[in-house]
């Protein structure tokens, strides 16, 4: 079979094409060895590919397998759980390097007109399928559309690739807790991350910094538009309308990870082993966008709902500089427009 027939057959049973997918195997062979498994790698892969992207239960792949479900399940557990753990490092990276960072602030200028932006930020309700009966308080998961969820916070740069991942907070809690509970924001605020590019706008110092929308607090090291109903003055409206594009690109990331791996639109996995699932799937988005796999058709989210976010007295001091620092930014922008 030729290759470009082969590989969108693969795609359309395991997700990836068959080069991307023997990539998959050949990281995870060691450590499946390991394990005792009494099937090839390949073959277990395949199994929890066919799964995660085709969203199938642990009853019809065990069926299509000719094995047990239960069997299954605990393939799907410790493929997921490896892909989580042991390939997270290699394929999920904060843009640190000189090269990369730069790359990716340029990338987000040209998309935005505004510099040194090296990440956008986002939250999805991750569907569950169901809830042991034994979940105590079982309404913390219910989340502001009406449904049961885990939530998925992520960090994508300028070609949807995501550079943090994080899977804490059950359906009901909102975005900036959720932000606030993960150890990006320890990082940040603990100093721990330092990206040392800076850029001078106006005589202010700019560091790179991630954009996301209303739903998170504006911090110097997280910009977030001035309204969400273009009521701010013209320059603002112009920063608004800059960041929200810069933003649109961890939207379609999203879009385009429950697209592929459709387990995502309605999990079916255990609840403790959900998060793992969740990663596991973010970690094989990367490489498939890292490999310039075909995009699918995006998973469309509903519509942005939540509150605006409060800032937390220990936040204070981030904020004013935030708040400086987007000022700055939305006059340079008017200004350098409104002179073409």
């Amino acid at each position: 079979m030729e290759a470009p027939l082969r590989d969108a057959q693969w795609r359309s049973l395991y997700g990836l094409s068959y080069p991307v997918f023997t990539t998959v195997v050949d990281k995870l062979k060691p450590y499946i060895a390991q394990s005792n498994l009494s099937l090839p790698s390949d073959y277990a892969v395949a199994m929890v590919l066919s799964r995660l992207s085709l969203g199938l239960s642990a009853k019809t792949v065990a069926k299509r397998y000719s094995l047990e479900p239960y069997l299954v399940s605990k393939i799907t557990n410790m493929v997921t759980r490896l892909l989580a753990t042991k390939l997270y490092p290699e394929f999920i990276k904060i843009p640190a390097g000189r090269r990369r960072l730069h790359e990716t602030t340029a990338a987000f200028a040209e998309i935005t007109n505004l510099p040194n932006i090296c990440g956008a930020i986002d939250n999805t309700h991750v569907r569950l399928h169901s809830l042991p009966s034994d979940v105590p308080n079982k309404n913390i998961y219910t989340n502001v559309y009406g449904f049961k969820s885990i939530q998925l916070q992520v960090v994508a740069d300028h070609k949807k690739i995501f550079w943090d991942v994080c899977v804490k907070a059950p359906g009901a809690v909102d975005d900036a807790t959720h932000f606030r509970d993960s150890l990006l924001y320890n990082r940040l605020v603990s100093g721990d991350i330092v990206w040392e590019k800076v850029v001078n706008v106006k005589g202010h110092p700019v560091r790179p910094y991630v954009v996301g929308d209303w739903c998170y607090p504006l911090l110097s090291f997280l910009l977030t538009p001035f309204s969400w109903n273009r009521t701010g003055n013209p320059a603002q409206n112009t920063f608004d309308e800059g960041l929200m594009k810069g933003r649109r690109v961890v939207e379609e990331a999203i879009g385009l990870l429950k697209g592929r791996w459709r387990i995502l639109q309605d999990v079916n996995v255990g609840l403790n082993h959900a998060p793992q699932t969740i990663v596991a799937c973010c970690v094989l988005h990367n490489l498939c966008q890292i490999a310039r796999e075909p995009e699918p058709e995006m998973w469309k989210e509903p519509e942005e709902s939540g509150p605006v976010a409060r800032v937390l007295e220990s936040e204070k001091s981030y904020y004013y500089f935030g708040e400086s620092l987007r000022q700055v930014l939305a006059d340079d922008l008017y200004q350098r427009l409104s002179s073409r």
